[in-house]
C-alpha cells in the first residue's frame, strides 16, 4: 500500500480524496521508534520531493518531512525556498528540523529570497532559536528595508539569548526600527527573567529606557527595572 501512496503523490492536487496517500502519513506514525525505517521512509519522500509532481503533493511531503525530516532531507526542501507557493511549508519544516543543516539552509537562503520570503525565512529563524548564527540577524537589523529591519530584530528577541541581546543593543536604532528593537529587547528580558537572570534582565530594561521610542515603552521598560530588583 505504501507503493501505492507513492504512485499516487504522482498525481495527487487539491481536491481529491486524500486516502490514497494516507499510507504515508500512517508509515509516519508506524516508523516512530524505528529509525531504519524512518530513514528509508524519509529518503523516499526527499526523492519524490525533488521530483515534477504537483504542488499539493510537494506541500504533504513538506508536512511529512516537518515530523521525520533530518539533514538528509534538507537539500530537497532548501530547493523549495525561493518558490513563492511552496516556500511557506518548506520552511517551516526546515524551522522545525533539528540539524544545523536546516539552520544553514535557511539563512543560505536570504539573500537572493523576494521580500515577502525573505521576511518568512527570517521569521523561521527566530522561531527555531536553535543552531542560527545571531551575526547573520543582526546584519539584517541593519537592512534599510524597515520590515526587514523590523523582521531581524524581532527574530533576535525571539530567541532571546545574551548573543541576540548583544546583538539587538549594538543595533543602530531608527525611526523606523526602534519600536521593534525594543520589543524584541523585552522579549529578551523576560527570557532572563524566566531563568532566574535578574541583573541580566535589568540591563536590558535599562537599555530600553535610553532608546525610549514610546511613553509605554519607557513605562514597561521602567516596571521592569523595578520588577529585577
Amino acid at each position: 500500500m505504501l507503493e501505492q501512496a507513492f504512485e499516487a503523490l504522482k498525481t495527487y492536487k487539491w481536491g481529491i480524496d486524500p486516502k490514497g496517500i494516507k499510507p504515508i502519513q500512517d508509515a509516519v506514525v508506524a516508523t516512530h521508534g524505528n529509525a531504519v525505517a524512518r530513514k528509508e521512509l524519509e529518503s523516499k519522500l526527499a526523492a519524490a520531493l525533488d521530483t515534477d509532481i504537483p504542488r499539493a503533493a510537494k506541500d504533504s511531503i513538506c508536512r511529512f518531512l516537518k515530523t521525520i525530516g533530518t539533514a538528509h532531507s534538507v537539500p530537497a526542501l532548501a530547493k523549495l525556498l525561493h518558490d513563492a507557493e511552496l516556500s511557506h511549508m518548506a520552511r517551516h519544516a526546515l524551522q522545525t528540523i533539528d540539524t544545523k543543516e536546516a539552520a544553514s539552509a535557511l539563512v543560505n537562503a536570504i539573500d537572493k529570497a523576494p521580500k515577502k520570503i525573505k521576511i518568512g525565512i527570517i521569521s523561521s529563524l527566530g522561531a527555531r532559536g536553535k543552531d542560527v548564527p545571531v551575526g547573520a540577524l543582526a546584519k539584517i537589523v541593519a537592512d534599510k528595508d524597515p520590515e526587514i529591519s523590523t523582521a531581524g530584530a524581532l527574530a533576535l528577541g525571539a530567541i532571546g539569548s545574551e548573543e541576540a541581546v548583544k546583538a539587538l543593543a549594538a543595533a543602530k536604532a531608527t525611526d523606523a526600527n526602534k519600536i521593534a528593537i525594543c520589543d524584541a529587547m523585552f522579549q529578551c528580558a523576560e527570557n532572563m527573567l524566566n531563568h532566574g537572570k535578574k541583573s541580566e534582565a535589568k540591563a536590558i530594561y535599562s537599555t530600553v529606557l535610553k532608546i525610549g521610542p514610546t511613553k509605554a515603552a519607557k513605562m514597561a521598560a521602567d516596571i521592569g527595572v523595578k520588577a529585577c530588583a
